[in-house]
């Protein structure tokens, strides 16, 4: 019953209309009362105020005489008008001061209110045994009375005129107004009533039409639009249905046909395809899914399939553009999976995507197991090849000068290529994890200091001007294999030194984190295209070949820099560089997880 509109309009007209009457009500009872009880006071101080002194002090003459009771009755009855005494709902008395006794009154029952030994009494009493002129004239508007209690003395006589008032006049104007507002809320409680059966008559029954509208669209039916048959805000909500309906209609035709679109798309893509439920069940896959998980991925969930790589719990909790990626091997097949949701707003729905990447990881096995091979099988011709020129330079068949001349060439071949075989070792060792970090503590700037020394010869054979951007005694120490990470630095700044143009900046900057240390390598030298940022460390690689074998260098050393950083929990990668040249970015953890050797401390 209540839940319609219209029995909803009634309650709230009823409601309000109770609900002012009430307020104003309640408002205007206390404000008369209140009118009362400040007119109440502001008689009485009147008479006994600051403002007619010269009558308190006649009454504490009258007070010191013999006869003075009667002088006060007389000097009372004579502003009995001013004070508001009507004998009836509001009276004098006059008191004893020190025993509180009646003594005398304008009331003919001597059954008076003082006898509660009300707060204004008690305060004229105490002030008159301590020798002052306290008024007692609280008030409470709570309270059922008004009353004021004035002490006077003289010539050691003490007296208490009481004047009690209990508020007949303010509870009949009250007990009247209180009837006057039953009878208005009754009357607007009864046109309130009729207004809102209008009102509810008047917006109903368009608001029925929209009902049964919106329940035709949503059961899918488009057939007509809502008649509009008013310009107010009602029919201004009933276009606009009309044109929502429309484009709904547009929208779920072209949303079918994208669905198509997806299906197909699914259906022979090559990549796999599983898209999940909040509660693991699965909503979607494709062939290329259960081909690749050699399964009938249909009749499976989440937790049967990927329950092992991360929890569903925490794949609902992403948001886009966030992503969660790992690997599985499923009967010797490397797949590659990438969990995302698919639901922006609550994150309910998770799709993975696989990738097989067996070739891939094939190919890099056979590359490894190359780099293993080849270099086992030339160190030990090239260690002969260097033995056989270095005899030939030192014999005296040949002229020296073209003997000199070719072996130096022999020998620096040599060198390039034995610096190959050293770094495919190296590489290899560390791929293959026979590499053992020697982990030790020591200062971090000190092995920077140590490493620039040791390329600032370098540098100024080519004119460059190496500036050192930190302070080594700031920087703290770490746990790491020193001479692994001076290899790195020296791999760094040897780079820079290479591929900058004679007459160069090279500078090197470091810092530290709470957990963390950092070092960078700036450049103005030749630079590295940003499309080839991500590949720079992969092995073999080179920017410009021909420029690189020139310097000397084999495509390994970033990616042994890499590989060593890696091993350490650090990163290393460029950063953005203001002009031309490139930076550097090393950053390293200040402890690592590993048993520490002997300390080499602040070397």
């Amino acid at each position: 019953m209540f839940r319609s509109l219209h029995m909803k309009l009634v309650l709230i007209m009823l409601l309000l209309i109770t609900s002012l009457m009430t307020i104003v009500g309640a408002f205007l009872m206390t404000s008369i009362t209140g009118f009362f009880i400040d007119d109440f006071y502001q008689q009485v101080d009147a008479v006994f105020g600051s403002s007619n002194a010269s009558f308190v002090n006649n009454l504490r003459s009258m007070a010191a005489q013999e006869d003075g009771l009667e002088d006060l009755q007389s000097a009372i009855e004579a502003n009995a008008a001013p004070l508001g005494i009507d004998y009836r709902n509001r009276n004098y008395y006059i008191l004893d001061g020190e025993t509180g006794e009646f003594l005398a009154s304008s009331a003919d029952n001597t059954e008076i209110p003082y006898l509660t030994a009300t707060p204004n009494l008690i305060t004229a009493r105490t002030s008159i045994a301590q020798g002052t002129d306290e008024v007692g004239d609280s008030s409470d508007i709570t309270a059922s009375y008004m009353d004021v209690a004035i002490p006077i003395t003289g010539g050691g006589n003490s007296y208490i005129i009481y004047i009690y008032d209990n508020r007949g006049t303010v509870s009949d104007l009250n007990s009247q107004m209180f009837l006057i507002i039953v009878q208005a809320l009754l009357v607007g409680l009864l046109i309130s009533v009729l207004l809102s059966f209008l009102l509810s008559k008047t917006m109903i029954t368009p608001i029925e039409r929209l009902t049964e509208g919106a329940e035709r669209v949503a059961a899918g039916n488009f057939s007509g639009p809502i008649d509009v048959e008013s310009s107010d805000e009602i029919g201004i909500l009933t276009t606009t249905f009309n044109e929502m309906a429309s484009v709904l209609e547009e929208t779920l035709m072209t949303v079918e046909n994208e669905r198509n679109k997806l299906d197909t798309l699914f259906l022979h893509m090559t990549d796999g395809v599983v898209a999940f439920a909040g509660d693991g069940t699965i909503v979607h896959c494709n062939p290329a899914a259960s081909e690749m998980l050699e399964r009938p991925v249909e009749k499976m969930d989440y937790e049967s399939i990927f329950g092992s790589l991360f929890p569903l719990e925490e794949l609902t909790k992403l948001r886009r553009p966030n992503f969660k990626e790992a690997e599985m091997q499923i009967h010797g097949k490397f797949l590659e999976v990438y969990f995302a949701p698919f639901d922006q707003e609550s994150g309910i729905g998770v799709m993975a995507v696989l990738h097989d990447v067996t070739a891939q990881r094939k190919n890099e096995e056979m590359r490894k197991e190359f780099v293993a091979n080849v270099s086992h099988e030339l160190r030990t011709p090239l260690t002969n090849i260097r033995s056989y020129a270095e005899t030939l330079r030192d014999t005296g068949d040949v002229p020296a000068e073209v003997s000199r001349s070719f072996l130096d060439i022999i020998i620096g071949e040599t060198d390039r290529m034995t610096h190959i075989v050293q770094d495919l070792l190296t590489l290899s060792r560390l791929d293959s994890g026979q590499s053992e970090l020697h982990m030790t503590r020591f200062h971090f700037g000190n092995a920077i200091d140590s490493v620039c020394r040791a390329v600032e010869l370098d540098a100024q054979r080519h004119g460059h001007i190496l500036e050192r951007l930190y302070h080594a005694q700031e920087l703290p120490m770490i746990v790491a294999d020193q001479d692994r990470l001076e290899q790195v630095m020296m791999n760094v700044i040897g780079n820079s030194i290479k591929y900058t143009p004679d007459g160069g900046h090279i500078s090197v900057s470091a810092g530290s984190t709470e957990d963390q240390v950092w070092m960078e390598v700036s450049d103005n030298g030749i630079g590295i295209p940003k499309q080839d940022w991500n590949r720079i460390f992969d092995r073999f690689y080179r920017v410009d070949k021909a420029r690189s074998r020139e310097s000397g260098g084999t495509g390994l050393g970033l990616s042994i820099a890499r590989e060593l950083v890696e091993r350490h929990g650090g990163t290393i990668g460029l950063v953005d560089h203001q002009g031309p040249g490139t930076t550097v970015r090393i950053v390293l953890p200040i402890r690592q997880d590993r048993p520490l050797e002997a300390d080499h401390g602040e070397t």
